[in-house]
């Protein structure tokens, strides 16, 4: 059961910043792209000392506030903002695309920025955002993703190769599995029929299997028709999520080289979906999807 209780407040205070950070009073918001959700933080204004934790204490159901983890936005000496992820677990991630659309909507909603092509700084090196604003606010972003690779694993000591279609079993079954990296690792695998995987089961499995010694996120994915696919993720750090932007990715250069879609694809998540583009020119791939805020609040830290 969820309930939902609203406090009105007769007076608004202003210019409350060093209260806040006296009693560890901070603002957040709650924001998803296709039903990836994060707490959102704007540190150039609170100062976060213990992500990770916080990002374990807030992100659990029922006692938390609820979400896939935590997204610090932050300056840059290199870019226009930059962005940290922590997963639920309190580990640090990569690069999240669904978060970064949601940076790029809460930095010109909030009236942070004024530009429509806004470079964001992340641990896999700097991304450009393009928003789409409709009366005034971000509907849409696509996010340039950059390059993908081919994941190089060891399969025997100090021999390193790449994972195409490799043949992989775990809990007794076996799979054909593609190792890409988008700035993070995945490990992308299709099959005839999506529902009768077991994802509770043997996403944990494939996530830490000695191959990837840094864990990896797992996708699986069924081609519905001509280039739209639908997709479930075992992302690393949150387990089972509505979707994940990287993922998507993976998933059509994944499917574009093995020969299962063509470059440009429909992705279609437990969330919603994004439409990703493998530019052939650039080798970039570009991501466009939504970025939702869900509400705000004030949490004591």
């Amino acid at each position: 059961m969820i309930y939902i209780c609203i406090i009105n407040k007769q007076k608004e205070i202003d210019n409350k910043t060093t209260t806040d950070k006296m009693t560890g009073l901070i603002k957040f918001t709650k924001m998803h792209g296709a039903g990836n959700d994060y707490i959102y933080v704007n540190t150039m204004k609170y100062n976060i000392e213990n992500p990770e934790e916080l990002s374990k204490k807030l992100s659990a159901p029922h006692i938390g506030i609820g979400s896939d983890g935590l997204i610090l936005i932050g300056s840059s000496t290199v870019a226009d903002f930059s962005m940290r992820i922590f997963n639920a677990d309190g580990s640090e991630a990569m690069m999240c695309g669904n978060g970064s659309r949601c940076v790029g909507k809460y930095v010109y909603d909030n009236k942070l920025t004024d530009k429509k092509e806004v470079t964001l700084e992340t641990r896999s090196g700097i991304k450009v955002l393009k928003l789409a604003v409709k009366n005034n606010q971000v509907s849409q972003v696509t996010v340039d993703m950059g390059t993908p690779m081919l994941e190089e694993l060891e399969f025997e000591p100090n021999q390193k190769s790449s994972m195409i279609a490799q043949d992989i079993t775990v809990e007794g079954q076996t799979f054909k599995a593609t190792a890409i990296s988008m700035g993070n690792p995945h490990l992308v695998i299709y099959v005839d029929d999506i529902k009768k995987i077991n994802l509770p089961v043997v996403g944990p499995v494939l996530e830490t299997l000695p191959l990837f010694p840094n864990r990896t996120n797992v996708e699986f994915v069924q081609v519905l028709k001509d280039n739209q696919v639908r997709m479930r993720v075992w992302e690393r750090g949150s387990g089972i999520t509505q979707a994940c932007g990287t993922g998507a990715c993976a998933t059509a250069v994944a499917g574009s080289i093995i020969g299962e879609t063509g470059r440009n694809v429909e992705v279609i998540m437990d969330g919603g979906s994004v439409n990703i583009e493998w530019d052939q020119q650039t080798n970039k791939v570009y991501m466009t999807g939504d970025a939702v805020k869900v509400f705000e609040g004030e949490i004591e830290i």
